[in-house]
């Protein structure tokens, strides 16, 4: 029994040494998203630790496996969307995105439920929700 929790005690320690990259990339603000101070508090507060480049990482990212958990949701939530490279977005896939986020969030799947345990803040209340409604139907006029 003993020899089990040593090599399970070992595991876990030499898993700490298998970790993703968490470094932000540089933020170039010619490209990132500018908008009205209410828009951008609701998406930095909800959004953007997953669709930025400006990630606030919790002390738990450190920890594996959760750090791999962590490093997957943000490296897909980039590819889905980046606010921090909004002007170089293709105006079709902004669009498509714009169209998704905006059904996402009316069917409550974003922000994530497993993101949500750990940030109660970042939930979305109902004005919030019509705030960034608005805010997409905004941008998707303009394309």
């Amino acid at each position: 029994m003993k020899k089990i929790l040593y090599w399970g005690l070992g595991s876990v320690i030499l898993l700490q040494f298998i970790r993703p990259d968490f470094h932000n990339p540089k933020v170039d603000d010619t490209v990132a998203l500018q908008t009205d101070a209410k828009t951008m508090s609701i998406l930095k507060t909800s959004c953007y630790d997953c669709h930025s480049s400006e990630t606030a990482y919790p002390w738990y990212h450190n920890v594996a496996p959760l750090s791999w958990v962590i490093s997957a949701n943000i490296k897909e939530g980039r590819a889905a969307l980046n606010f921090s490279h909004w002007e170089a977005i293709d105006a079709n896939v902004k669009l498509e995105r714009l169209e998704r986020a905006k059904k996402l969030i009316r069917n409550e799947m974003m922000p994530k439920s497993d993101y949500l345990l750990m940030h109660e803040n970042a939930v979305l209340t109902n004005e919030d929700k019509k705030t960034l409604e608005e805010f997409f139907d905004s941008q998707i006029e303009k394309l």
